[in-house]
Order: C-alpha cells, then sequence, then structure tokens
C-alpha cells in the first residue's frame, strides 16, 4: 500500500479530514492527495501561502514571527499549520515553508524546509528537514514526500 493509499484509509477510519498549508511546495502535497480517487472524503482545502502577506492575511502568522525568525523557521510553520487548522473544516493540517532554491545562506541554507503538523486538541508538532543543495524540483519533491510521510505517520 503506497504512504497515499495509507493516509486516505487511515484519515477514513478515523473520520479526519485534512488541510494544507503550503509555501516552497506550491501546492504539491495538496496535489498528491486530491489525485487519489475519493479523496474527497478527506481533503478538506489547501492553502498556499508563498509571500509574506498571504501567510498572514489567510493564515494568521504574525508578523512578529516572520520579523523575528524568518519565514523558513518552524515558528513560523507552526504558526502557518495552526492557522490552517482554524480556518478550515479539518482535524488535521501540514504546513510547509523552506527554500527550495536556488540560494540560500549560511544561516538559512538552500534545501532547508521547515515542516509543521497540527491536530485538534494536541500539541503541534514542528521540525526541520536539510535536505541539501538538491535543486529546486529535487527540494520540492522531498518535502512533499517529507510532509506525506508526516501525515501518515500522525494518522497511525
Amino acid at each position: 500500500m503506497t504512504v497515499l493509499a495509507q493516509i486516505l484509509a487511515a484519515a477514513r477510519h478515523l473520520g479526519l479530514r485534512i488541510a494544507t498549508a503550503e509555501s516552497c511546495t506550491g501546492g504539491m502535497v495538496a496535489v498528491a492527495l486530491t489525485d487519489l480517487p475519493g479523496s474527497s472524503d478527506i481533503f478538506d482545502c489547501g492553502f498556499v501561502t508563498y509571500s509574506n502577506q498571504a501567510k498572514v492575511r489567510l493564515l494568521g502568522v504574525s508578523a512578529q514571527s516572520l520579523n523575528t525568525h524568518g519565514a523558513v523557521s518552524e515558528a513560523v510553520a507552526q504558526e502557518m499549520a495552526e492557522g490552517a487548522l482554524a480556518r478550515s473544516g479539518a482535524g488535521l493540517a501540514i504546513a510547509i515553508t523552506g527554500i527550495a532554491g536556488p540560494g540560500g545562506s549560511g544561516v538559512k541554507p538552500e534545501g532547508r524546509v521547515c515542516f509543521g503538523l497540527a491536530r485538534q486538541h494536541q500539541p503541534t508538532h514542528v521540525e526541520t528537514q536539510d535536505f541539501g543543495p538538491l535543486g529546486r524540483e529535487k527540494v520540492r519533491l522531498a518535502a512533499r514526500d517529507h510532509a506525506l510521510g508526516l501525515l501518515a505517520r500522525a494518522l497511525v
């Protein structure tokens, strides 16, 4: 069984709907989830908040967090996930923000991606993965796949 099929089956079994909040992946997680036949049973909505202004306006990310930590941070990933959960009909939300490349800096290198996973009545999980300078397409695919893995583990 593929990870996508596992997510669909587990979310159906638990009666959970999923929302996504994506920046560097531009909706790739939402696309992967909705490629599944029957995904309307478990997918609520997706937010693609590429700009900082969209993160604030659509997800309620605080300007202070963006100024203090930057868009690529666990603090912002947490606020994105919690904002998606609060603004949707979902019981589980995944958020992704990162630097797909090219570029980056010594402080925030290319390939760094922060994830947030929010679930009703549970603490929000955040983590950072450094995929390295794989190139834009490979970093985005790696981030998508990691997010799907986080969703699958959260539903077990």
